[in-house]
């Protein structure tokens, strides 16, 4: 078999460029090593940049996401028992955030993909790149019980951190930097009211806590945990107590509570690998960087690359400019390294440290006491969570 450019991974990233390759003529097949059902399971973040928003429309599958989705021109941090809001409408030039959630977004995206009759193989087992820095590197895997070689001009790694791709590039090569926080996020889904229309951060003595939504009948919440806890530990009744106690009076008092749909602990981690292309082969998404999910970068971080990829692909194809794919890892990487900060800086806030000095705390306390009393500071924070540009 051969195409154009061979994608691993089928995720939200592997998908977005897939569809948008297909829409210019640009001959893709994707690779996902786990069925297409299984993909769907995978509850994951859903607050999109303005940017992601207009690549889901140019890849022609924003129609439900638009009809759906929630604009949110802002959110809250609860603190010392009260509620301070930050305007991201106002302090970022009159942008916002779609709240969307990741799996209704890459249901879109393989319908789109299906209508398309795009080349789309699941359960694709041993997916291995070959001869990365030749002219003619090729991929193979094995379906039903046989051997698969797809010859390609280039191929996407988008298949996730524990992923086949970045493992690919010689070890010295590749550098990897990485930051593991020391606790996780106990998160819940249910079929309730959210407690807010916007998300609520909270900062508190018993830990941090997020009260977030996929829809007006959908809630996502979470509380801050130790690595040592496992959701087994915590009953829904423990946890909807927990959440309670973390948040604001006012803000408790009209929390809906209900049977978690879903229940599960996510650690905490910061994670990059330099650089992101290697011969043939380009690093997108979780196969390259990872972010703790408190400013909402993960997936959008992953748009930024897809969005550099396609444009570099595109100029490659129509126009015979390599510039921007030769150039694609250090674009990618300058961006990448902004939604790092930003989302250790969100982290390190809003969090408690369990092995934190009180002269730490003071200073955590003071950043946020700052927060509220600089517009400046204020902007910044609206600039980095509507997404910087592309």
């Amino acid at each position: 078999m051969k195409v154009q450019v061979c994608i691993i991974g089928g995720g939200p990233s592997g998908l977005l460029l897939s569809q948008l390759l297909h829409l210019k003529g640009i001959d893709t097949i994707l690779l996902e090593k786990y069925s297409r059902d299984h993909v769907l399971a995978r509850i994951r973040a859903g607050v999109l940049e303005h940017g992601f928003a207009r690549l889901m429309r140019e890849a022609q599958c924003g129609e439900r996401m638009d009809r759906e989705g929630e604009i949110h021109n802002g959110f809250e941090i609860a603190h010392d028992g009260v509620l301070s809001h930050i305007d991201l409408h106002k302090h970022s030039g009159g942008n916002s955030v779609l709240v969307y959630g990741q799996t209704e977004l890459t249901r879109d995206l393989y319908e789109a993909r299906d209508r398309l009759g795009g080349k789309v193989v699941h359960n694709a087992e041993d997916v291995t790149p070959h001869d990365l820095t030749s002219d003619r590197p090729y991929v193979t895997y094995r379906s039903n019980g046989e051997t698969v070689r797809v010859d390609c001009d280039y191929i996407v790694g988008a298949d996730g951190f524990h992923g086949v791709s970045r493992k690919s590039i010689p070890k010295d090569v590749l550098r990897e930097y990485e930051k593991v926080y020391p606790f996780g996020w106990l998160g819940v889904l249910s079929r309730t009211k959210p407690v807010s229309p916007e998300l609520i951060y909270v900062k508190h003595e018993r830990g941090f806590a997020l009260c977030s939504l996929r829809s007006q009948v959908l809630s996502r919440y979470y509380v801050q945990v130790p690595l040592t806890d496992k959701v087994e530990d915590w009953s829904d009744d423990a946890f909807w107590a927990e959440l309670k106690r973390r948040l604001p009076d006012d803000v408790a008092a009209r929390l809906i509570t209900g049977p978690s749909i879903e229940k599960s602990i996510a650690p905490l981690r910061s994670f990059v690998a330099e650089p992101m292309s290697y011969g043939r082969l380009f690093l997108a998404g979780d196969a390259a960087h990872i972010v703790p999910p408190t400013g909402a970068r993960g997936l959008n971080s992953a748009a930024s690359d897809i969005y550099y990829l396609y444009h570099g692909m595109l100029a490659h194809y129509q126009d015979g400019d390599d510039s921007g794919l030769k150039g694609y890892s250090a674009k990618a990487l300058a961006r990448i390294w902004k939604a790092q900060r930003f989302s250790w800086w969100m982290t390190m806030m809003l969090h408690r440290f369990p092995d934190r000095s009180e002269y730490e705390d003071r200073l955590q306390q003071t950043e946020l006491e700052y927060l509220f009393s600089s517009e400046t500071a204020q902007r910044l924070l609206a600039e980095n969570y509507v997404g910087l540009p592309f």
